[in-house]
């Protein structure tokens, strides 16, 4: 059950229940819930709607090659690595006051994105944007959580939570490619600034103010730094690979000291009397192994959407919008098959079903790399993007092994763990498939290959390991995904109360 809440009034002090105020008229769920839910699909949407317009900037910005993968990486660094943080901040400030907040922040970043005259500036806005996504999702998902009492009504509001954020990276690829195409880049983010800033003017209207109740307020600031950090150096170590050398000591360097980050967050966290992480948490197998393979399928799925974006492109020669409505094919299709994969979960388990998405997606990423450099999207791609559509037989089941064994205390901060990982692995993989792509293609420059086949090979090389790593999350699902607790994760699910800040 949610822990008791208190609307808030003309004055903005907390006091009275959220069931008082429903009787008075005074919160309208449905009105808050909408609100809530368009503010949390423009920061899903945001992971991908630049992709298809990542050659347009590149072109006019003056990126490197090696550099486009950034616009996306610094975004999915900064989400992921304070949503936790934003979570316990949410809980113990005022929930509609950190989501107005969070709010505020990727607004203005989105504005500072659009008027970016220089790689460097967008790059670091798009960073700060992610910190504002970090801090609206888990606020926005914890008030629609406090205002729905568990059952139908619950239910209902996250089964359609749920498809948001499913749809987001669809129509994100289509937007950016409309905008990208009619009205050009800058347009991507100007919507957000449209949309954000109208969520803005109309939250303190609409949506009830929640807090929860704790004698100290406390914290993990350093925790969310060490780990975001960490994964900053080794995405940037893996990024400068191809110029410095895989071997160089500057780029062994980095990673050394993107480890040393990663064991002081362990460390930290061990010692923590509120930590972002608690650690026991890891003790539950199937927990432990589906944030494995959720980290493993956002570096895979999130990697393989970026190069087959610069393929169509750079390549092919696709359009924006050419490229957007192509990638319509994997999401239209993983929409159709979001149904079955609910019933195949309910009748035979989440390990089955997660095990057949990850061999379907990795085999058909692995088929994309049949594609030619003079290819055609209905002769080479239709049948790779059709059989990748199965990614969401994967996110069905890693969302609901994330929570296995999981007690109500703990669901909040395992959803939000979950979310981490997949968008830091999102962050990882594209960085590495832009390092291997880019590796390999000047290899093969060097050798006499002509710009075209180099660019089309080294984007081959870097498919090829976007496919494995979503086939070696298979071993993982087999070894760690236990079927008990996963009836356990089922319930858990359920029931589950977003505090991703838990205050021991």
């Amino acid at each position: 059950m949610p822990e008791s809440v208190n609307a808030v009034g003309p004055s903005d002090d907390i006091g009275g229940g959220l069931a008082a105020a429903a009787a008075s008229g005074e919160v309208h769920r449905w009105r808050a819930f909408s609100l809530l839910a368009v503010a949390y699909f423009i920061t899903a949407v945001d992971m991908l709607i630049v992709n298809v317009a990542l050659p347009t900037i590149g072109r006019e910005l003056h990126f490197a090659q090696a550099d486009l993968q950034w616009v996306v990486t610094a975004y999915a660094l900064t989400f992921g690595g304070f949503l936790l943080l934003g979570g316990r901040a949410a809980d113990l400030l005022g929930r509609r006051r950190v989501f107005m907040a969070g709010l505020a922040l990727f607004t203005a970043a989105s504005l500072a994105c659009a008027l970016a005259t220089s790689g460097i500036f967008l790059i670091v806005m798009r960073g700060v944007q992610g910190l504002g996504a970090a801090v609206v999702l888990p606020a926005a998902l914890s008030i629609v959580m406090n205002m729905f009492s568990e059952g139908a009504e619950r239910n209902k509001a996250l089964g359609l939570w749920g498809a948001i954020g499913a749809s987001g990276a669809t129509v994100g690829v289509l937007a950016g490619g409309v905008l990208t195409r009619y009205a050009g880049w800058p347009y991507i983010f100007y919507l957000n600034v449209i949309v954000g800033g109208a969520a803005l003017l109309l939250t303190r209207r609409v949506v009830p103010e929640s807090r929860l109740a704790a004698a100290r307020r406390r914290y993990d600031p350093l925790g969310a730094i060490t780990v975001t950090a960490a994964l900053v150096l080794m995405a940037y170590a893996i990024s400068q690979a191809p110029t410095a050398g895989w071997a160089a000591t500057r780029t062994l360097a980095l990673l050394a000291m993107s480890a040393a980050l990663l064991a002081a967050f362990v460390a930290i966290e061990a010692r923590a009397q509120a930590p972002l992480l608690p650690l026991r948490l890891f003790r539950l197998s199937t927990l432990a192994g589906s944030n494995a393979v959720g980290f493993l399928l956002g570096a895979s799925f999130y990697g393989y959407i970026f190069i087959g974006t610069l393929y169509m492109q750079q390549v092919l020669g696709y359009s924006a919008l050419s490229t957007g409505l192509a990638w319509l094919t994997v999401g239209l299709t993983g929409v159709v098959l979001a149904g079955p994969a609910q019933v195949l979960v309910t009748r035979a388990s989440a390990k089955p079903v997660m095990a057949a998405g990850l061999s379907l997606t990795g085999a058909g990423i692995l088929w994309a790399t049949r594609a030619p450099v003079h290819g055609s999207f209905w002769a080479d791609l239709a049948g790779p993007f059709l059989l990748t559509g199965t990614v969401t037989w994967i996110f069905i089941p890693v969302s609901i092994g994330a929570l296995a064994g999981v007690t109500e205390r703990d669901a909040g901060v395992a959803s939000g763990l979950i979310d981490s990982s997949q968008q830091l692995g999102g962050a990882i993989g594209i960085a590495l498939a832009s390092s291997v792509a880019a590796t390999r293609t000047r290899h093969l420059h060097t050798r006499g290959h002509n710009p075209a086949d180099a660019l089309t090979g080294g984007f081959h090389t870097a498919l090829w390991v976007c496919g494995l790593i979503a086939l070696s999350a298979i071993l993982i699902t087999f070894v760690l995904i236990r079927r008990t607790e996963l009836v356990q994760g089922t319930t858990a699910r359920q029931r589950q109360v977003p505090q991703p800040a838990s205050v021991d």
